[in-house]
């Protein structure tokens, strides 16, 4: 039987024709039967895709062929093969969507002017060091921080990705500038943009974690300064790294502790709420606060 895995990727290099770069990925991930998600920009390629482990290995291999792809770190994750719908490949004008494409810059080796990179046993050899002083600091989704966080983590109130640049040029996180700040996300694509953002508005000491939490949580599980799951954008929706971990989530409608989420009745629902699966099917049929108040209804069941 084959296995199936998903891969998670990124790579920060200048792309001078990022539409030809999308029909040879696309080419590439239909040949080898892949679903899931590519991203292709000016600035490089970001990935999430699942398929056998087999053909997943022939696509890293040709895909570390380009120009700049060469030492991307692949994440490895097990798959069902059921993990994504179909496969999408499309060219966007950033591989995360900060709404600051001319902020940032990109060269040969990356990003330029992006914070230090630590792996997992620097971050935690840097809070030894140093202990409350440093700052974790959540490049994710607040929904996402629902489940698991760095402890003590910042964790700003944010919906989506675009809104980090008003909150950082809020003012709200001024008093963090003479700090270290970790910052953290799910593979670290995001932190690579975000690490960015912060130094070039006068954060001075800024760092990010190699392979995001991903890295981290393989490395040290719920053993060290990582709590709770691991929300992914895939059919699983959640992660735990170890047997060990306890459910940060709590549900809405019973507050018990969980993992899970579940969009409303809504069929145009984009708002992930963390339910129990003893409260899913309630959660399900109601119409959440955000699509009531946008007047999003239910569609008739037909008979």
């Amino acid at each position: 039987m084959a296995v199936h895995k998903i891969v998670l990727f990124y790579a920060f290099t200048p792309v001078p024709d990022p539409l030809a770069l999308q029909l040879w990925q696309t080419a590439l991930a239909e040949r080898w039967d892949l679903t899931g998600r590519v991203i292709v920009s000016q600035h490089g390629i970001n990935a999430t895709l699942g398929g056998t482990v087999e053909d997943l290995k022939q696509y890293v291999k040709t895909t570390r062929r380009y120009p700049g792809f060469a030492d991307m770190d692949v994440k490895w994750s097990d798959g069902t093969g059921a993990d994504f719908p179909r496969l999408s490949v499309k060219v966007r004008p950033e591989l995360v969507s900060f709404g600051a494409p001319d902020e940032l810059e990109v060269g040969p080796d990356g990003i330029v002017g992006g914070g230090t990179h630590l792996s997992p046993q620097e971050v935690d050899d840097l809070v030894a060091a140093r202990g409350d002083e440093v700052v974790f600091f959540d490049g994710r989704n607040a929904f996402e921080a629902e489940i698991g966080r760095f402890k003590g983590a910042v964790v700003p109130d944010v919906r989506t990705t675009r809104d980090f640049v008003a909150e950082l040029d809020s003012g709200r996180y001024d008093d963090l500038k003479g700090r270290p700040v970790v910052t953290y996300c799910t593979g670290g694509v995001r932190c690579e943009v975000l690490s960015a953002l912060m130094t070039a508005r006068g954060f001075g000491e800024v760092y990010q974690i190699d392979g995001g939490i991903v890295r981290y949580g393989e490395t040290f599980g719920t053993s060290s300064l990582w709590e709770g799951s691991l929300y992914v954008f895939d059919e699983r929706m959640h992660v735990d790294f170890d047997p060990q971990t306890v459910p940060l989530g709590s549900c809405v409608l019973c507050s018990a502790a969980t993992a899970s989420y579940e969009n409303c009745a809504s069929p145009a629902c984009t708002t992930l709420r963390v339910v129990c699966a003893g409260c899913a099917e309630e959660a399900r049929a109601q119409v959440c606060p955000v699509c009531a108040a946008s007047g999003a209804v239910p569609e008739p069941v037909s008979a």
